[in-house]
């Protein structure tokens, strides 16, 4: 072969450094042929780097600026640290609407026009109509006042809803100076109403969304819960102020509003023609609740005897809140840990935002005693579908209450009935109370050609009575018409759809007479179409052409649980009252009910084991939890059943996680260090000891992003280091270092001379997420001893840092 040339060069490659080299070299040449400093180069630079920050900051600007558009509390937490945030500073969902406020006081005169005309147009007729004796009743002074609604707030739910609806909830309140004053002529009987206050909260469904104008095919308007409400009435009506009846007034007055306003009732208001409002008229419910209230442990003590020097106990009940829908239990005399088991079904028809209201009273003779109160949002219960487990009593001092919690689909086919009759017992049961299987949705429309009733050609006041069982419903009156229209809802429990039927008659409120009825046996919409019938039904007992229009839905109540992950947790959340149990302004708050271990003799029943804690359990309970343990292999689990804990660990992450030596941190007293390892010593006393010669400690650690806090749950501890002849007093002692105040000191109670105490006890810490990966959880279990003992000191300490990227899910671990 040719031998290779000496030179070979990449011509290209030379010519690019040359140029490079140049432009480097080239301004220091003409500097210095014109005989300027080195200062112009150090100039030329500061401008460059200045030029350069200027971009940069601006480009940051800019992007802390869309990032706030995007979420405005993450934005304020990555840019200001969250220790130098103010306690009172919080990020609430709900937002302000000054422009809406704004726009309603422009509004507000052509508001009160239609408003007035409402009052005289449509209320002044019917009320005339409505009985001869009020046929002079007329308005005379119509005033809604110039100050206008104002609207506090506005959230809207962007999650959990359909894609052809928008959901907002307003916070409204009106402080109206109106007057409105009626007046009876043929009696001379005048009255009125000189203010009104309302406040609460409500909300507006602008559903179906359109792809003509205007986009919104109707609107639909009610309160999720009754609103607060103030009259000061006058003239004839100020009877009602008299002290005793002004509260029974506003009650009476405010269930009346209820039955319009309040779910499940609602006002639509079609903005085209084309939609179908029918639809909008027939809600059907988002599903039932089924509450089974068990039973509460360590209630306060309300009754006292001898002018309050004698503690006696409680004669607890519960009111329980679903909207409008109020349930009272049972009242247990004498008894700080009562047992009702008293099961109640509630409808839910709007979850997002409604919450499950428990509150517990001691009966009293006078006034009845406050004993806590509970709030659950019922959007964890519909994700669970079932929650067993005892919640601590919120506004109280002490008492938890055990709940069980069922979230029933309403499913349009029959084929799992069978299945249901069998688990409520109602498949040999032909009774028509106890649990229920199926709800009856009824739409009531209009009747045609009812007869004249007992007297001839005159027109009756019809008005119809519904019944399924032993529960009856009764519609509204229509006054003089034979052919009315209704168009209400109405909703019953069905224990046996293949037994039971439903009865509809319609009568005349005047003449107390049966215009006619009908029986239609529920089996009938079993073999319908969806369960589903809507025609014009022939009433028996009538005339020859009276018919009821009806439409008539029948939806089987099927509990169906959800698939979950082995490493699955739940938090129902509980919504704590941040004021008085008046206001009932919440805030979220996750709690976490823990059953102690098989060897506790604590009288708290465990919760119904999931899937994946069967799993556990199972493993589990091949070593009692007191027995010794087996190093190193034992310690990559726990050893403890923990039935009804939130915090259900992942086995996968516990492998990975080494079991932490339990010793003293160089934090501690010198002296108790020097103890600790003195009698550890005494301990080896020339033998090996083994991983965990101290003991051990079970802890769950968990991050609640939605309360913003650290949840350390302690439970037990096992093989610890006796003390003294008689054993040790231990109790454990939190720190989330590097705070060592004093109000950062979390402590358990003590167990009094045992190796293998269990404690059961959670603490939290107010933290959030970024900043606790950045600390460290300083544990220590404490001998108590007696007062003045020497018998002090330390059993045995861990230090566990929390830079885990799994702290959100929680893990539980020894």
């Amino acid at each position: 072969p040719e031998p290779p040339p000496l030179l070979s060069a990449d011509v290209t490659g030379l010519v690019s450094q040359f140029a490079r080299s140049f432009v480097l070299i080239f301004p220091v040449y003409v500097l210095g042929y014109l005989g300027l400093s080195f200062s112009w180069v150090l100039i030329a630079l500061c401008g460059l780097f200045w030029i350069r920050r200027h971009r940069g900051g601006k480009a940051s600007r800019l992007g802390r600026a869309l990032a706030f558009l995007e979420d405005e509390e993450e934005a304020v937490r990555l840019s200001v640290a969250s220790a130098d945030l103010p306690a009172w500073v919080h990020f609430p969902d709900t937002e302000r609407a000054e422009w809406l406020n704004k726009t309603v006081k422009q509004m507000w005169p052509f508001i009160c026009q239609f408003i007035e005309k409402l009052f005289r147009e449509t209320i002044e007729p019917a009320v005339r109509g409505a009985n001869n004796h009020l046929s002079t009743f007329s308005f005379t002074k119509i005033d809604i006042g110039h100050q206008p609604l104002r609207i506090n707030g506005v959230k809207v739910y962007t999650e959990n809803v359909d894609k052809r609806q928008i959901i907002l909830d307003l916070q409204i309140s009106f402080v109206g100076n109106c007057e409105i004053d009626l007046e009876i002529k043929r009696y001379f009987c005048r009255a009125g109403v000189k203010s009104i206050q309302i406040h609460g909260t409500m909300r507006v469904i602008l559903e179906p969304l359109i792809g003509d104008m205007p986009l919104i095919g109707a609107l639909s308007l009610f309160f999720l819960r009754k609103p607060l409400l103030e009259i000061n009435w006058t003239g004839l009506t100020n009877l009602l102020d008299v002290p005793g009846l002004n509260g029974l007034s506003d009650t009476i007055i405010l269930d009346i509003i209820s039955n319009y306003l309040v779910l499940p009732n609602r006002i639509t208001v079609p903005l085209v023609s084309e939609v179908q409002i029918a639809q909008l008229r027939f809600p059907i419910p988002k599903g039932v609740l089924r509450i089974h209230f068990i039973e509460a442990q360590d209630l306060e003590g309300k009754d006292t005897y001898l002018k309050g020097i004698v503690k006696g106990k409680s004669d607890p009940y519960g009111i329980i809140r679903v909207g409008n829908q109020i349930f009272q239990s049972k009242v247990i005399k004498e008894n700080l840990n009562p047992k009702w088991n008293e099961v109640y079904e509630a409808l839910v028809y709007e979850h997002p935002g409604q919450e499950l209201e428990i509150e517990l009273f001691d009966e009293d003779p006078d006034k009845d005693d406050f004993l806590g109160s509970l709030m659950i949002d019922l959007i964890e219960v519909e994700k669970e579908r079932l929650l067993d487990e005892w919640f601590t009593l919120d506004e109280v001092s002490k008492g938890k209450l055990h709940l069980k919690l069922e979230w029933l689909t309403l499913m349009p086919t029959a084929e799992n009935l069978d299945k249901v009759l069998t688990s409520i017992r109602a498949d040999k049961d032909q009774a028509n109370d106890g649990l229920s299987s199926a709800l009856l949705i009824l739409y009531l429309d209009s009747a045609r050609n009812l007869p004249s009733g007992k007297k001839l050609n005159s027109n009756p006041n019809p008005l119809v009575l519904l019944s399924v069982g032993h529960k009856a419903q009764e519609s509204k009156i229509r006054y003089k018409t034979n052919e009315p229209v209704w168009e209400e809802n109405f909703t019953f429990f069905v224990h046996n759809p293949k037994r039971q039927e439903l009865e509809v008659e319609v009568r005349d409120e005047q003449h107390q007479c049966s215009l006619g009825n009908l029986k239609l046996p529920l089996s009938q919409l079993l073999e319908s179409e969806d369960l589903t019938m809507h025609q014009r039904f022939h009433l028996n007992n009538s005339g020859p052409n009276s018919t009821i229009n009806m439409k008539i839905a029948l939806r089987v109540l099927s509990l169906e649980k959800q698939a979950r992950s082995p490493d699955h947790q739940h938090s129902a959340q509980v919504k704590r009252p941040s004021v008085s149990k008046d206001a009932r302004k919440s805030s979220f708050k996750p709690q976490v009910p823990v059953s102690p271990p098989p060897d506790s003799n604590k009288p708290v029943p465990a919760s119904p084991v999931t899937d994946s804690d069967k799993k556990t359990d199972t493993a589990d309970k091949s070593q009692p939890p007191n027995a010794s343990p087996q190093w190193p292999t034992d310690l990559s689990r726990s050893s403890s059943s923990l039935h009804a804990s939130n915090f259900s660990y992942s086995p996968s992450h516990l492998s990975v996680k080494e079991p932490t030596p339990s010793i003293a941190s160089d934090i501690s007293l010198p002296i108790a260090t020097q103890e600790l390892r003195q009698r550890l010593r005494q301990l080896e006393n020339g033998t090996t000891l083994g991983q965990s010669p101290l003991g051990q400690i079970q802890l769950t650690i968990r991050h609640s992003s939605q309360r913003n806090k650290l949840i350390v749950v302690v439970h037990s501890c096992r093989n610890l280091i006796a003390f003294s002849e008689e054993g040790s007093d231990p109790y454990v002692r939190l720190y989330l270092l590097p705070d060592k105040r004093r109000s950062g000191r979390r402590k358990t109670h003590v167990s009094k001379k045992t190796l293998n105490p269990v404690f059961d006890q959670i603490f939290d810490f107010s933290v959030s997420l970024p900043e606790v990966q950045r600390r460290t959880l300083d544990v220590a279990v404490k001998n108590s001893g007696g007062f003045l003992s020497k018998d002090k000191g330390l059993l045995g300490k861990v230090l566990i840092p929390l830079a885990s990227e799994e702290l959100a899910k929680g893990w539980t671990q020894w």
